[in-house]
């Protein structure tokens, strides 16, 4: 099977050039009409996209019999991807957010350094971009890189920009991007800005989105969800010994977030990338992670009801969660799914 079977399309193929949510008055399928799980995740190895699927929220299933559905060099400019997160925006479209990074990309032929620039001075894994996708079936694709350098002057000495995620600001009526981002070689923080309509370009200057208390840790890989009460959760990941996941509540998506001290997943050692789910039909929220610290390398998971006990239900296929045709995912993201939209997602990628 082809890694690029997707077909990266056109805004103008998709009709959808200019139009904001509130504009296009879609209507949203309910959760009650939901009937199966999107899991997105990367590979070390590949640098590449993958998807599976799930109709119980607990077993998951790789399409494309476990291969790649995009591959990282046909869409960054680093050649490879990382940490993709997906979100169902107002208007009914699929939104798609990835860090523009290989880390092997020298020993791949894609370069000749380790790094595009100098590590002394702009740390390990420097960066400058972020690949934009959007969709309305999860099949043809848009695709844009934003490099934060270019769109921003001040931003010319851009350490890093990581794990990029998207979230509805209704108040706003805009899309928001919030990310990791380091000037330098400095200290990784958290950030957001606004996209315009059609998800090819940031339209404001990057905002601080969290501040730890402690100026000397480091924060990165934000995960915010909206609660039953209307309150936004920030997971993220505070880089302390062991680094691992806290969270804070707001009544605002990009600002006011208190902090906690307490540590919210369940591992011994080093986790990072948190991503909250919800179980379809139920009160009952994921809170899922990933383990760099064990060998072989895996996702954790905690359940909770109410955001102030978490309970673990352990890692893949050591616990109630499985995954059946895949192995060692990093950095990655749940949403639900209608039944006809998996069907159609699974017949597409079914080999013939």
């Amino acid at each position: 099977m082809n890694w690029n079977r997707l077909v990266l399309g056109t805004v103008a193929l998709l009709g959808l050039l200019g139009l904001t949510g509130a504009q296009r008055q879609v209507v949203l399928p309910n959760e009650k009409k939901m009937g199966a799980y999107l899991f997105v995740f990367f590979t070390d190895p590949t640098h590449s996209l993958f998807m599976a699927t799930s109709r119980d929220g607990y077993t998951f299933t790789a399409v494309n019999e476990g291969q790649p559905v995009i591959a990282g060099d046909t869409i960054a400019e680093q050649r490879g991807i990382r940490d993709p997160h997906i979100y169902r925006g107002p208007d009914g479209a699929f939104y798609m957010a990835m860090t523009d990074l290989h880390l092997f990309g020298q020993q791949k032929g894609y370069r000749t350094t380790k790094w595009e620039r100098d590590e002394k001075a702009y740390g390990w894994g420097n960066n400058r971009g972020l690949v934009l996708l959007r969709s309305t079936d999860l099949i043809h694709w848009t695709h844009h890189v934003v490099r934060l350098d270019e769109a921003f002057p001040e931003l010319k000495d851009v350490g890093c920009a990581w794990a990029p995620e998207t979230i509805y600001d209704a108040a706003a009526g805009k899309m928001m991007l919030y990310f990791t981002m380091r000037l330098g070689n400095g200290r990784t923080k958290l950030y957001y800005a606004y996209t315009d309509a059609a998800f090819t370009r940031l339209t404001s200057a990057p905002k601080i989105l969290f501040e730890y208390p402690n100026p000397e840790i480091q924060v990165l890989d934000a995960d915010i969800t909206q609660l039953p009460d209307k309150r936004f959760c920030l997971m993220y990941v505070a880089q302390e010994k062991p680094g691992g996941i806290k969270m804070a509540l707001s009544d605002s998506v990009h600002s006011g977030y208190r902090y906690n001290p307490a540590w919210v997943d369940a591992e011994p050692g080093a986790c990072e990338a948190p991503n909250v789910w919800k179980r379809i039909g139920e009160e009952k929220w994921v809170l899922m992670y990933d383990v760099f610290s064990i060998q072989p390398h895996n996702f954790g998971f905690c359940q909770t009801t109410d955001f102030a006990t978490f309970n673990d239900i352990g890692h893949f296929n050591t616990g109630v969660m499985k995954a059946t045709n895949f192995k060692s995912p990093k950095h990655g993201t749940v949403i639900h799914l209608t039944t006809k939209e998996a069907d159609r997602l699974e017949r597409y990628w079914k080999k013939k």
